[in-house]
């Protein structure tokens, strides 16, 4: 569907900075609990399937080296 464009690292990170989030919003609740819920969703959707938006608009892959 779509061509990965995040490497290893970078979805490690993603997925990590996704659950604080969530954990973030359990802790607060509330609205910003709410708040945080929906921001946590964009780093981890896209650190699960490898593939940001935002870096394809820009030409960024952080994959590494492509074989030829």
């Amino acid at each position: 569907m779509f061509t990965r464009n995040e490497g290893g690292l970078d979805r490690t990170f993603r997925v990590v900075l996704g659950l604080l989030l969530v954990l973030a919003g359990y802790v607060s609740g509330g609205t910003w609990g709410i708040v945080l819920y929906v921001l946590a969703l964009i780093p981890l959707l896209t650190g699960l399937i490898g593939w940001c938006p935002l870096y394809s608009l820009f030409h960024i892959d952080t994959c590494g080296l492509k074989k030829v």
